[in-house]
């Protein structure tokens, strides 16, 4: 009786997992299926020529919004790339909202300055409190802005001289709400955690978006490298902070008011990614609690709408995926008595349950990753390459994502906890951690699996036992090893750029009492 109970859970837990994993499959399908309309949306429509310069009343007036709070190491940088965008000075504000308490504000003030002298329209607003966060420095900013486009930019982004010139002409199509540029990754070979992140944000950037916009479907503006236009965030309600990804959020809002949103996979802007595991769970939880928050708040909306029934799917696979860090880590606990009360000489047993795990989680993310990494002209060997370590490092995510997942179907809102950037200068900022508890906890119970498999000839479920030991107990490593580095005295010193209009390379330290 109780090896039937373990192994009809464990099967509902994999038909499930099982679910999301095919849907990736299904992406991979549906971007071959395709092709045409993505090679349309790639090359989009022809940039605003440098002649048009000449005439700037005929073009659109842009506010260029950078959030901003505490980011010493890369806000001057910031500063540095946009007062390089080509556009019509005319017909440019740039609003820096600056909600920082550190030493980022007099960093930050110089460049502003040269940035004025140099006939830049530029708006310098420090709130003295954070309420609402980024939501609310994005919303303060907007009741003054000019523009009747925004475009918005994080502080370790560096957009390309040219990127309104590529993404402004879109809204001549008055429908046009919202274009999203593709995030690039200027420090992805710095580690394997962050050849994981870039693998998991090229997935979402290359596949999902891709895919999302050439169908009709619902697709998210990504927060940061995009453009909107100033009435579709009006007239869908404005930037709102009960969710912590106030960008989703206002995504789904405008497009269920009917604004049409563009993609631009061509158009790359290069960003940093965290390179510290603390910051990366902070991000990774952030996003995870938010999305939760967004489906509490919308999904019933979306399933209300006169959408189709597959972007109605489709919108319930887009925010729904950290349910599967719940199941992941029952099923982890539930793997060890599954392989040794169940008979491996039953080969039907084998394959109903140990063959769908195979094919659901690795088949499906080899397919996924390796067209993502072949649509930006990298080699898909390279994603191969990567996606033991993806599928270890989101193992080791599932008790941090479980606890995201809880939170956000209970609660509203909560702390937006920035990711610390780096920038020049490695550890000005350092994310707080807590001694891991769950994750050796959950290695071991793996790590039995893996040896009861061999043992008892499951060899469906040895190499997956053997990847969620691996994962929890590196999950655990790094989280000591970094919380033993924090007891190091931080630097001092901050690096800025001697000019925002020289190279952005050219950096002296200045230094600043801890």
């Amino acid at each position: 009786m109780l090896s039937f109970v373990v192994g009809a859970l464990y099967f509902a837990i994999l038909l499930v997992l099982a679910a999301y994993g095919f849907h990736r499959s299904y992406l991979v399908w549906k971007c071959h299926s395709l092709r045409g309309r993505l090679g349309e949306l790639d090359q989009g429509v022809p940039p605003v020529p440098l002649a048009a310069f000449d005439e700037p009343e005929k073009l659109p007036y842009v506010t260029v919004q950078l959030a901003i709070y505490n980011e010493a190491t890369v806000a001057p940088r910031l500063l540095d790339y946009i007062a390089r965008l080509e556009y019509p000075r005319s017909r440019l504000e740039i609003q820096v909202l600056d909600d920082s308490t550190d030493e980022t504000c007099e960093l930050i003030k110089p460049c502003v300055q040269r940035m004025r002298a140099a006939g830049i329209d530029v708006a310098y607003i420090h709130r003295t409190d954070r309420v609402g966060y980024k939501a609310g420095a994005l919303d303060h900013g907007l009741k003054s802005a000019k523009g009747e486009l925004i475009a918005f930019f994080d502080a370790d982004f560096m957009p390309q001289p040219e990127f309104l010139r590529v993404l402004v002409p879109h809204f001549q199509d008055a429908k046009v709400g919202m274009v999203q540029a593709r995030w690039g990754h200027e420090n992805r070979e710095h580690s394997i955690l962050t050849r994981v992140s870039a693998l998991m944000l090229d997935g979402h950037h290359l596949i999902e978006n891709r895919v999302r916009a050439a169908a009709g479907w619902l697709f998210n503006f990504s927060g940061t490298g995009g453009i909107w236009r100033r009435e579709a965030i009006t007239s869908s309600g404005g930037w709102q902070h009960d969710t912590l990804t106030e960008d989703l959020d206002l995504s789904y809002r405008a497009q269920l008011q009917g604004w049409k949103f563009i993609y631009r996979q061509n158009l790359v802007v290069p960003a940093e990614l965290p390179e510290d595991v603390a910051a990366f769970r902070a991000q990774q939880f952030r996003w995870a609690k938010g999305t939760v928050q967004t489906r509490r708040k919308l999904l019933g909306q979306v399933l209300r709408s006169d959408l189709s029934a597959r972007a109605k799917t489709e919108a319930f696979f887009h925010l729904t995926p950290h349910f599967a860090y719940p199941l992941t880590m029952a099923m982890t606990v539930l793997l060890l008595p599954v392989v040794l009360l169940l008979p491996s000489k039953n080969t039907f047993i084998m394959i109903l349950l140990d063959l769908p795990l195979l094919l659901g989680t690795t088949g499906s993310l080899a397919a996924f990753y390796a067209l993502a990494e072949r649509a930006q002209g990298r080699r898909a060997i390279d994603a191969l390459k990567v996606i033991p370590g993806l599928i270890a490092i989101g193992v080791g995510l599932t008790p941090l994502i479980t606890k995201a997942v809880f939170e956000g179907s209970r609660q509203m809102a909560g702390e937006f906890v920035r990711t610390p950037k780096k920038g020049s200068r490695a550890g000005r900022y350092r994310s707080s951690l807590d001694w891991p508890i769950y994750e050796p906890a959950l290695g071991a119970i793996a790590l039995a699996a893996f040896l009861g498999s061999i043992r008892f000839g499951h060899y469906f479920a040895t190499p997956f036992a053997l990847l969620f030991a691996t994962g929890y107990f590196w999950m655990a490593y790094a989280l000591v090893k970094e919380q033993l580095d924090q007891r190091q005295p931080a630097p001092s010193s901050v690096v800025v750029p001697l000019s925002p209009f020289g190279n952005a390379q050219r950096e002296r330290e200045t230094e600043i009492a801890a």
